[in-house]
């Protein structure tokens, strides 16, 4: 029982403009640099295009364009990030990953309360980590959607 109260997950951390976002790690195949990303037609708007990785097509959503914000210029810190769940493998462009980070689950306080439904399908909660706020997302929505 103790257990479960003070849960630790590994997240990989990224930027998408001034904020830091958290995936847990359980999904997260690798982390690339981006390489030419191959633009599909009739594709919604979020999905970059799609990328060969070592041989496989990984269809990459824009995060950026997904979550409403400006879209940005490819920079040397922008990076995709290769998700797993399930049988789907789907790449996530974000500005920069940075690091993984270990927080407590009791660090991790629940959304909402503090975020328009709208946004709030994708976000797990809010992680608090050195004085540094994590919006955490809910891989499983955000890629479910895609499916």
């Amino acid at each position: 029982m103790k257990n479960d109260m003070n849960h630790i997950d590994q997240y990989v951390i990224f930027k998408l403009e001034n904020e830091y976002y958290g995936i847990t790690i359980d999904f997260v195949e690798t982390i690339e640099k981006v390489s030419e990303i191959t633009r599909l037609p009739n594709a919604p708007i979020y999905i970059k295009g799609v990328i060969n990785l070592r041989g496989e097509v990984i269809p990459v959503i824009d995060l950026r364009i997904r979550f409403g914000m400006d879209t940005q210029e490819i920079t040397d810190e922008s990076r995709i990030i290769i998700l797993s769940y399930e049988e789907m493998v789907v790449g996530i462009l974000v500005d920069s990953s940075s690091e993984v980070l270990t927080i407590n689950s009791e660090d991790i306080d629940n959304s909402n309360t503090l975020i328009d439904v709208s946004e709030e399908e994708h976000i797990k909660g809010i992680g608090k980590v050195n004085g540094r706020m994590i919006i955490i997302l809910d891989v499983m929505k955000v890629l479910a959607e895609d499916a």
